[in-house]
Parts: structure tokens; C-alpha cells; sequence
């Protein structure tokens, strides 16, 4: 069955060995995840080159996705080991102490600002939320703090404010360095943390335009101010290529109860803002040490599918899990068994008003024409750039859309849409009245049509033009046995 949504998985020493890569692309993942927090530049360049080496073993498309580390703000070092905290114990927060000398009572801080941006009463949540403290008094360089929810704490835990309000910019001066890292590896997309605004991806497309970074940017929404208004949520997402539903930051900020309503708007707004998105964070979490999910976790991941996410993500599950390659087999079985309760033919309406653009029509009238022609098994689009297969990708459906283009970046690049699957394709080299009967030619051959069905095919009339899609032909398969 043809798998619509699509599985990013993270890198780390469980997945980065070259035959561990290929295992699990075999298994399923059409992105891979480079997470800058952590190795060096070398490192990532190495990774990178064993995915593509791997991919083009097998003859798959695979996306390459960097994610910046952003300015996530983090407590020092403990001296003697990691520290239990119980509720009610008196802890500091001390941003002038030496970051390595954290003690039972206090550590220090990597943000320095933390203690200008709070306020006494706000409450303080560390590694992800387990350990939860209220700042009692803020003396000089120092949080006071009462601990409310115990728990153990060990070096470089995470620290968030709740309700979010921290003034730590998006890009580091690290980041800035990645990015540069970033465009001359030319992975296929950059993944920006915590930005504020749609300030903050402009600036981050810019400065990875200068580069000479031609890939895609992710906006991460993983801080309250992200999602305080409809309009900064709105432009950030217009601002971006697709965005990332990081759930980790983002529950800690604006708490658990909202998270999973707020994760519902994200996914629907980018879907009709035409930006793709991916949901994140923990969604197979118990395979890290488990051979099998819970069954929270198989509702976890169906329901982001149901909700119409073109990707979902897995992360310490498959960079230091001991079941990287179960783990996306698992994560494959459950997607499809989401997709079989809807892939009927359910059209989405998208209103044809106000388009500008031919090729844009091209594809709101093809994906119209699937959903509602009977005997049509699949859509060609024919691509340059990848645009066209692109805004198909947005209108909810059961059916494939094949990307034909020569061009392995676009490839890579229509990896992570959903729904969307690329095939190598140069009509450039093809009799132009021996194009269309090729291109079905080629379906047949992958066993996606038989006579008797029907593909809608898309292209334009001049070839190897950017933006030139202008034709739709419904073609009805009746091939001499």
C-alpha cells in the first residue's frame, strides 16, 4: 500500500554506521535529521555523505533536514553527578557561579539573562517540564527558588519559562556558524529554534541565501510567543517552507493541557497556508528501550496522520534507541493503518477564486478531477522545480501524485510533502510525442496502474521551464496485452 505520510528520523550513534542508514531507509524514512545541538561539523559532513551514499545504494530519494540548536538555555554542570530535588526543597539558579561547579543547593546557568527576564512568582520548568520550581526572590545574579515538583536533574538539563517571555534571540552566534556549515553541505532543508516571529525566519532565509544554502527552512514552534496571536503564528508559518510542531519546548511554555489543541491549529493553518509540517517530539518514546510502542503512542502518531501532518518525526528513539530500525517499521505499519480509515475519495474543497497563477490552477484542477473522476489511480505531475506536485500535495486525498523531473535537488527537496512520491524522469531526452505514453509507461512498470485505469498527467508545453505547468490531460490506460 502507498505510504502518504512521511517518517523524519534523527541521527545519532544508534543510526549513523553506513549500513544502519541503509537499513533504515530500507524500513522507511524519507528524511533524515542532522541535530546540530550535538558533534562537530566534521561529524554532520560525514553523516551526510554516508545517507546519500546509501540512498543512491538502494536508488531512493532522501532528504537531508539541519537543525539548528538555537538559544536553548540550559544549567551548568554538577561537580559530583546528578542531584535529586524534592518538593518543597530550597534551590539557586546562579548565573555568576562557575558553570561546572553545580552542588545539591545550586548551578549555574548558560543564559546569563534568565534572571533579568524573570520575575518572583514565575515558575521555572527544567528538562522538559519533570523538575518545576517557583522563584521565591531574585537577588543580584541569583534565582531563589522553591522546588514544587521534585524530581532528578542531572547536567545541562533544559530550563523554560512558563508562559514563555524569554528575550534570548533566535540565532546564536553558533547557529550563525552552522548555517554557513549548513549551505556548503547543501542539505536539503534548515530548521530554525525557537524563533519569536516571522522576523526571525526571514532573517535566518537571508542569511542562509548568502551562504549559498539553497534548501528549504523549518520554523520549529516551541515557544508561547509563537502561538500567542493568530497573526504571529500566521506569518511565521508564511514566512517558512513548512514548520515543525516541537512539542517538547512548546508544552513546557504553554503547558500539556493546550498543547494538543494548538498542535491541531498548526497542522490545519500550514495545510491552508500551502507550507508542509511535520509533528515532533516523543512520539514513539517507550521504543528508545521497548521493542513495541504503547498503545498511546499508535494513537499519538495515527491521529497526527488523521489530522493531515506530512510528516512525523522520531528522535532519541532513533539516535540512541537500542530499536532504531523496529522503531520506524513500526512507526511505517501505523501510518498506513491510519491512512487505510480514510483513503476514500473525500473531496477537500479548495476554492478556485483568486488564483493568479496557471500552474497553481493546473493544480487545484487536477486534485478536483482526482477526487471525484472514477478509475483514476494516480496523478503525474511533471516538474522543474517541484511546485506544482507541491500545492497538489495540499488538497487532502487518497490518491499518489508522482513528481517526474531530472533534477535530483527537487527530488530531495518533495521528499517530506505528503502524498507526494518522485520518480527520475527527463522528458528533456524524450520524443515529445512519446512523453505522456512514457511517463505511463513508467507506472506500469512500478505496478501503480493496469489497463483500464485512469492518470491525470500535468506538464507544460515548453520544456525545462520553471513554473510552466499550463496542461492537464486525463489519460485512460488501454495497453495491447
Amino acid at each position: 500500500m502507498f505510504r502518504r505520510t512521511k517518517i523524519v528520523a534523527t541521527i545519532g550513534p544508534a543510526s549513523a554506521p553506513e549500513a544502519m542508514l541503509g537499513r533504515l531507509i530500507a524500513a522507511g524514512v524519507n528524511v533524515f535529521r542532522l541535530n546540530f545541538s550535538h558533534g562537530s561539523a566534521e561529524d554532520h559532513r560525514a553523516v551526510a555523505e554516508r545517507i546519500r551514499s546509501a540512498a543512491d545504494q538502494q536508488k531512493r530519494t532522501v532528504a537531508i533536514l539541519v537543525d539548528l540548536q538555537g538559544p536553548k538555555i540550559r544549567i551548568g554542570k554538577f561537580r559530583d553527578g546528578p542531584i535529586q530535588l524534592h518538593a518543597g526543597d530550597h534551590f539557586i539558579l546562579d548565573a555568576a557561579m562557575d558553570e561546572n561547579a553545580g552542588d545539591s543547593g545550586r548551578v549555574g546557568i548558560t543564559y546569563k539573562a534568565l534572571v533579568s527576564d524573570c520575575r518572583e512568582g514565575d515558575s521555572l520548568l527544567l528538562d522538559d517540564g519533570l523538575v518545576e520550581m517557583a522563584i521565591n526572590e531574585i537577588r543580584g545574579n541569583q534565582l531563589h527558588c522553591i522546588v514544587t515538583v521534585g524530581g532528578k536533574l542531572s547536567n545541562g538539563k533544559g530550563v523554560n519559562r512558563k508562559g514563555g517571555g524569554l528575550t534570548a534571540p533566535a540565532l546564536t552566534e553558533k547557529d550563525l556558524a552552522d548555517i554557513v556549515t549548513a549551505a556548503d553541505m547543501g542539505v536539503d532543508y534548515l530548521a530554525l529554534s525557537f524563533p519569536r516571529d516571522a522576523g526571525d525566519v526571514e532573517e535566518t532565509r537571508r542569511r542562509y541565501r548568502a551562504a549559498g544554502g539553497q534548501g528549504g527552512i523549518i520554523a520549529k514552534i516551541e515557544r508561547a510567543e509563537a502561538v500567542s496571536t493568530a497573526e504571529i503564528l500566521d506569518g511565521i508559518i508564511c514566512a517558512s517552507d513548512g514548520v515543525m510542531v516541537a512539542r517538547g519546548d512548546l508544552a513546557v511554555e504553554i503547558g500539556d493541557a493546550e498543547l494538543v489543541g494548538v498542535q491541531k491549529h498548526i497542522i490545519q493553518r500550514a495545510r491552508e497556508l500551502d507550507r508542509f509540517v511535520i509533528t515532533a517530539t516523543q512520539m514513539m518514546e517507550s521504543m528508545i528501550h521497548s521493542p513495541q510502542p504503547t498503545r498511546a503512542e499508535v494513537s499519538d502518531v495515527a491521529n497526527a496522520v488523521l489530522d493531515g501532518t506530512d510528516a512525523v518525526m522520531l528522535s532519541a528513539e532513533t539516535a540512541v534507541g537500542d530499536h532504531p530500525e523496529a522503531t520506524v517499521r513500526a512507526m511505517d505499519r501505523i501510518i498506513l493503518g491510519a491512512e487505510r480509515t480514510f483513503q476514500i475519495r473525500m473531496l477537500q474543497a479548495r476554492a478556485m477564486e483568486g488564483l493568479e497563477k496557471i500552474d497553481e490552477a493546473i493544480a487545484v484542477a487536477a486534485m478536483s478531477v482526482a477526487n471525484q473522476l472514477e478509475r483514476v489511480k494516480a496523478i503525474i505531475s511533471m516538474t522543474e522545480t517541484g511546485n506544482t506536485p507541491r500545492m497538489m500535495s495540499r488538497v487532502r486525498s487518497g490518491l499518489p501524485i508522482f513528481a517526474f523531473t531530472p533534477h535530483a535537488q527537487t527530488r530531495r527537496r518533495l521528499a517530506i510533502y505528503r502524498g507526494v512520491e518522485t520518480v527520475h524522469f527527463d522528458s528533456a531526452a524524450i520524443d515529445p510525442d512519446e512523453i505522456n505514453a512514457r511517463a505511463v509507461d513508467q507506472l506500469i512498470s512500478m505496478g501503480v496502474v493496469e489497463n483500464g485505469d485512469r492518470v491525470i498527467l500535468t506538464k507544460g508545453d515548453y520544456l525545462a521551464v520553471h513554473g510552466g505547468t499550463n496542461t492537464l490531460k486525463i489519460i485512460e490506460i488501454n495497453r495491447e496485452s
